[in-house]
């Protein structure tokens, strides 16, 4: 079933990750929090939670850090918001940015001004519908005695879409749907995934020259960089042309 999945053709090498990793503990927290808010701080009862847990683990983030957040949700009465914007960088690019927002004016202007000042322009929200679908997206880490072709089996069954092996990692995804039935059945298998997380992947792929897809990507870093910034979706192609020319090749 492995096959060559968009999401692999647009995400960044996993150093480029790694860099920021004080910054994905910091968001990481902000959705702990929110999720304990929300739901509770009881992970058993409470998915969303649950699932922020699991990632923050995936990152190895400490155990005492993510209880901290969590206790958090009794003393933050910051009021979250979830807020999407949607809209193009340079060379037509789509961007769709997931946001947590306590001032939604400071964000709606901060967003703004990134794509102005990157050349980008801001859409109306449903305008990039027609590019992406949510897909729920595990990575598991292949072990030494991995048996991929019964692991495959017992995910088709559970209702992946696509499996890919990609430098040591397995990469699962599925519909919207089957995202709960996928880390159940994860679960009772015993196995911990090092992330699992709904996520909008594009239906197709934009392909720009080095120069220009540079100029996406400093738009793209710049969201990310924004402490209310959650995720930042795109349809950059990832050509080996561009890896290399950022010293990922």
């Amino acid at each position: 079933m492995s096959g060559h999945s968009k999401w692999s053709t647009i995400k960044r090498k996993k150093g480029a990750a790694d860099a920021k990793r004080s910054k994905m503990y910091s968001k990481l927290s902000k959705e702990l929090t929110v999720a304990a808010q929300l739901g509770g701080p009881d992970e058993s009862t409470n998915p969303r939670l649950r699932l922020a847990i699991q990632n923050a683990k995936g990152v190895n983030m400490p155990k005492d850090v993510i209880q901290r957040a969590i206790n958090r949700a009794d003393k933050d009465l910051s009021n979250f918001e979830e807020m999407n914007f949607e809209g193009y960088g340079p060379g037509g690019v789509a961007i769709f940015v997931e946001c947590l927002s306590d001032n939604k004016n400071r964000t709606v202007g901060s967003v703004r001004s990134y794509f102005t000042k990157h050349n980008g322009a801001l859409g109306t929200n449903g305008s990039l519908n027609f590019i992406f679908d949510r897909k729920g997206i595990f990575t598991v880490l292949k072990t030494g005695d991995f048996d991929l072709e019964e692991f495959e089996l017992e995910m088709i069954d559970a209702g992946a879409e696509d499996i890919e092996e990609v430098e040591g990692t397995i990469i699962i995804t599925t519909a919207l749907e089957d995202f709960g039935k996928v880390s159940k059945k994860l679960e009772e298998m015993g196995i911990e995934p090092e992330s699992q997380e709904l996520q909008r992947i594009p239906n197709s792929t934009t392909t720009l020259d080095v120069e220009t897809a540079k100029q996406v990507l400093k738009l793209i870093d710049k969201l990310e960089d924004d402490d209310d910034v959650q995720k930042v979706f795109h349809n950059l192609e990832m050509t080996d042309e561009l890896s290399e020319a950022l010293g990922e090749g």
